[in-house]
C-alpha cells in the first residue's frame, strides 16, 4: 500500500517541472517576438554598431600682434569642399562615381596640370581591369605581390591605349577630383577644393550633400597679413591645404598627434611657434556600423583656435625702416650704377639692449634680373659678412682684459712691416690711446693688440717675422664669442647662421681678424655685440616674441597672458667695468669728433648716439674668378649713450670703392635713429601714434 502511494507522487512532480519549463520557454519566445517585431530595427542597429572612432577637425591658427597690440597676421575664412573617407575606406569604383557627381557642381582650375600620366593610367586601369591583368604572365602573378603587380600593369599601359580615351576638360576634372578623394584619410576631412570656391559652387554642393557621401561644404582659412607684406618672411608660412605635413617632417608631426593633411608652420615664426599657434582641434565621435558607414556622431570636444603671439616688433617703426633702407639702397645703386654694380643688399637690426627685444629687422634686396626691390628680412639672420672696424670695440676689450694693454696705452700709428707683409691705417694717425684708436678707427693700434696677444711684445719695423702662438686665434675668438660674435645669438627662430670662421691661423690673418677683415658675422650678431656693450657687458638673448596670449572671439581684444618671456641673460662679459667705460667713451667720440663726424650726426646730438663705423675689403668672385674689389660698409651703435634704450647694426655689402662713395651706412643710421625717437615722442602711454589716433578719431566724428 505504501509503495503504490510513493510511485503515484513521481509523475506529479515531473508534470510540475515540465509546466515550469514550458512557461519559461513561452516567455522567452514571446520576448524574442517582441524584440523582433517591435524593436527589430533598433536592435539590429545595436548589433551592427562597432567601436567608436574619434575624428579631429582643424581650427584656425593663432594671430600675431606687434608690441603695441596692432594686428600683424590674421585668418581669412574661405569656402571649402572636403571629403571624409569611411572607416574601412571606399572602393575605387565608388570614389570614381563620387568624383563624377562632384564634378557636376564644382570646377577645378588647371585640371590638366594636376593630372599626371600615372593618373591617366590608373583611370585606364579602372575601365580595363581584365585587359590590364592580361599584361602579366602567370609566373609574374605568382611571384609578385599585389602592389608589384599593379605597378607593373601600369607601366605596361601604352600611349596608344591611353590615346583611345578622349581626355577632355570634363574628364580631367573628374580625375583631378578623384585624385584628392584617393588622398583622404579615414574619418579625417581632406580638402578637395578651397581656393576659388564660388558662392554658387558652395550652394550647389551644400544642396546635394545627401547624394555626395563623405562630401561636406565647410569654412576653411587662409593666413592674411595686416601690414602689406612687410616682415612677412620672418613671420613665415604654413603648408598648403592640399599637401598637409611636408614629407620630410611627417614622422615628427604624426608622433605628436597630427593628421597627414594638417596644415603646419613650415618656416619663420609659424614654424618656431607651431605648438602654440596650431590650436585645439574639434573632436567628433563617429559611431559606425559593421560596414564602416557612419550611423551617428557627436562633438566631444569643442575646437579652439591657436594662441596668439605678441611680437617684440614695433610694426610702425619696421615699416618706416623698410622704407628708409629701400630708398637709400635705391639711391646708392642709381647714383653710381657702374661703381655699385655688385651691391644688392642693405641690412638693419634695431633692438632694446636691456631686454633683447628686437624692434625691427629690415633686409632690402635688389633683384637685378627682375629689376625690383624686395623685402628679405631673413638675410639679417642668414647672411654673414666681414664687418670691418665695427668690431674694434671687442678687440680693445680683448687686449685690456688679457693685459696686453692698459687704459691709456699709447701706440704710434704708422705703417707696420713684418717680412714682406705691410699693413697700415687709412692714414698715419700718430700717437693714439685706446680711446683715440676707436675714435679715429686706427688699424695699427688693433694690430699691436693682436701681435701682443700672439706673444710678440717687441715689434719693430721691418722685422723678419713675429712670434706667433696659434692658440692666440682661439683666445681672441673666445673673447669675441662673449659678445655673440661667431656663435648663435639664441634668437627664437628656426635658423640663424653663425658666420664664416677663417681656417688659416697665421699671424697676418690674426691682424686682419682684429680689424674685422677675416671672420664674418650676421647683422643680428653685430646687433647683439653692440647691445652687449651698451648693456654694461650683459649679453641678452634676442627675442621676436614677448608673450603668448589665449585667443578671444572679439577681434579687437587681446586674451589673457598664457606665457611671458623674461629677459634672458646668456652671459656677462668677464672683465673690469672700467674697460667697458673706455669703449663707451671711444664710441661716443666717433660721433662727436671721430670717423662719423660730417656724416649728418651733428643734427642728432640731442639723442646722444654712440657708434662705430666699419669698412671691410670684400672681393667678388664668380666661378672661381675674381670679378671686382668691393667694400662692405657697416655701422653699429646705441642711444642715448648714458642710458641706452635702442641699439642698432647696419651692414651694406659690396659697395664700390674710391672717391664719391655713397656713405649709405651713415645715411641709413641717421634716418632710422631720428625716426625711432620721433615715433617715441609722438606715442601715448599705450604706444599708439597720437597723430594717427587723432586723425582716425576726427574721421569717425565726421562719419557720425
Amino acid at each position: 500500500m505504501g509503495k503504490k502511494k510513493k510511485r503515484a507522487q513521481l509523475p506529479f512532480r515531473l508534470n510540475i517541472l515540465f509546466l515550469f519549463v514550458f512557461l519559461l520557454f513561452s516567455g522567452l519566445i514571446l520576448q524574442l517576438g517582441v524584440v523582433q517585431i517591435l524593436n527589430g530595427e533598433e536592435a539590429q542597429d545595436e548589433i551592427n554598431r562597432t567601436e567608436n572612432t574619434i575624428s579631429e577637425i582643424p581650427v584656425p591658427r593663432g594671430k600675431m600682434y606687434d608690441r603695441y597690440g596692432r594686428l600683424v597676421l590674421d585668418n581669412e575664412p574661405v569656402r571649402s569642399i572636403t571629403y571624409t573617407a569611411p572607416k574601412n575606406g571606399a572602393k575605387v569604383e565608388d570614389r570614381l562615381k563620387l568624383a563624377k557627381k562632384l564634378a557636376g557642381y564644382i570646377d577645378i582650375e588647371d585640371a590638366e596640370d594636376k593630372v599626371s600620366e600615372r593618373d591617366k593610367k590608373e583611370y585606364w586601369y579602372i575601365l580595363n581591369e581584365e585587359d590590364a591583368l592580361e599584361k602579366l604572365t602567370d609566373e609574374e602573378k605568382e611571384e609578385m605581390d599585389n602592389g608589384e603587380q599593379y605597378n607593373t600593369m601600369l607601366k605596361r599601359i601604352t600611349e596608344k591605349e591611353l590615346a583611345e580615351i578622349e581626355w577632355d576638360d570634363d574628364l580631367l576634372e573628374v580625375i583631378a577630383i578623384k585624385k584628392e578623394l584617393d588622398a583622404a584619410s579615414e574619418l579625417s576631412p581632406h580638402i578637395v577644393k578651397n581656393e576659388g570656391v564660388t558662392e554658387e559652387e558652395y550652394a550647389k554642393v551644400s544642396e546635394h550633400l545627401g547624394e555626395l557621401e563623405g562630401i561636406d561644404a565647410t569654412i576653411d582659412w587662409n593666413r592674411i597679413s595686416a601690414v602689406e607684406g612687410t616682415f612677412s618672411d620672418i613671420i613665415g608660412s604654413v603648408s598648403s591645404s592640399d599637401r598637409g605635413i611636408p614629407k620630410e617632417n611627417e614622422q615628427y608631426y604624426l608622433s605628436r598627434g597630427y593628421s597627414p593633411n594638417d596644415r603646419v608652420g613650415i618656416s619663420g615664426l609659424e614654424e618656431q611657434y607651431e605648438a602654440e599657434l596650431k590650436g585645439t582641434k574639434e573632436k567628433v565621435e563617429y559611431i559606425t556600423n559593421s560596414s564602416g558607414e557612419v550611423v551617428d556622431s557627436k562633438v566631444v570636444t569643442e575646437g579652439q583656435r591657436g594662441n596668439d603671439l605678441m611680437l617684440t616688433i614695433d610694426m610702425e617703426l619696421q615699416q618706416a625702416v623698410d622704407k628708409i633702407v629701400r630708398e637709400e639702397l635705391k639711391t646708392a645703386i642709381e647714383m653710381h650704377p657702374s661703381k655699385n654694380q655688385y651691391m644688392s643688399d642693405a641690412l638693419v637690426v634695431m633692438m632694446d639692449p636691456q631686454t633683447g627685444e628686437v624692434l625691427t629687422m629690415s633686409g632690402q634686396h635688389y633683384d637685378r634680373e627682375e629689376k625690383e626691390y624686395r623685402n628679405q628680412s631673413y638675410r639679417t639672420l642668414y647672411d654673414a659678412h666681414r664687418p670691418g672696424s665695427a668690431v674694434k670695440g671687442a678687440t680693445v676689450l680683448s687686449g685690456l682684459d688679457a693685459g696686453v694693454i692698459k687704459p691709456g696705452t699709447v701706440f704710434h700709428d704708422t705703417e707696420i712691416k713684418i717680412g714682406q707683409l705691410k699693413k697700415s691705417s687709412y692714414r698715419n694717425l700718430g700717437n693714439v690711446t685706446d680711446v683715440q684708436a676707436l675714435e679715429k678707427s686706427s688699424n695699427v693700434y688693433m694690430f699691436h693688440i693682436a701681435m701682443r696677444m700672439a706673444g710678440e711684445f717687441n715689434y719693430h719695423y721691418g722685422m723678419k717675422s713675429m712670434n706667433f702662438d696659434p692658440e692666440s686665434f682661439t683666445t681672441m675668438r673666445n673673447y669675441f664669442k662673449q659678445f655673440g660674435l661667431g656663435v648663435e645669438t639664441g634668437i627664437d627662430y628656426p635658423y640663424e647662421a653663425t658666420g664664416y670662421v677663417g681656417p688659416d691661423p697665421r699671424g697676418g690673418n690674426l691682424l686682419d681678424f682684429a680689424i674685422g677683415q677675416y671672420d664674418t658675422y650676421t647683422t643680428m650678431q653685430l646687433a647683439q655685440y653692440v647691445s652687449t656693450l651698451a648693456n654694461d657687458g650683459y649679453r641678452i638673448r634676442p627675442r621676436l616674441v614677448s608673450e603668448i596670449r589665449s585667443p578671444k572671439p572679439d577681434r579687437d581684444e587681446l586674451g589673457s597672458v598664457v606665457e611671458s618671456f623674461n629677459t634672458d641673460v646668456l652671459n656677462k662679459i668677464e672683465m673690469d667695468d672700467k674697460y667697458l667705460d673706455r669703449v663707451h667713451e671711444g664710441f661716443r667720440r666717433v660721433i662727436t669728433q671721430g670717423t662719423a663726424q660730417g656724416h649728418g650726426w651733428a643734427s642728432l646730438s640731442e639723442y646722444k648716439v654712440a657708434a662705430k663705423t666699419g669698412t671691410a675689403e670684400n672681393e667678388v668672385y664668380k666661378d672661381g674668378k675674381k670679378l671686382a674689389d668691393t667694400e662692405n660698409l657697416s655701422l653699429v651703435g646705441y642711444a642715448p649713450y648714458d642710458e641706452p634704450e635702442v641699439a642698432f647694426a647696419i651692414i651694406v655689402p659690396n659697395n664700390g670703392t674710391g672717391n664719391g662713395q655713397y656713405d649709405i651706412n651713415h645715411k641709413i643710421g641717421t634716418r632710422i635713429i631720428k625716426k625711432y625717437f620721433e615715433l617715441k615722442k609722438n606715442r601715448d602711454k599705450d604706444g599708439v601714434n597720437k597723430e594717427l589716433k587723432q586723425s582716425k578719431e576726427g574721421k569717425e566724428e565726421v562719419e557720425d
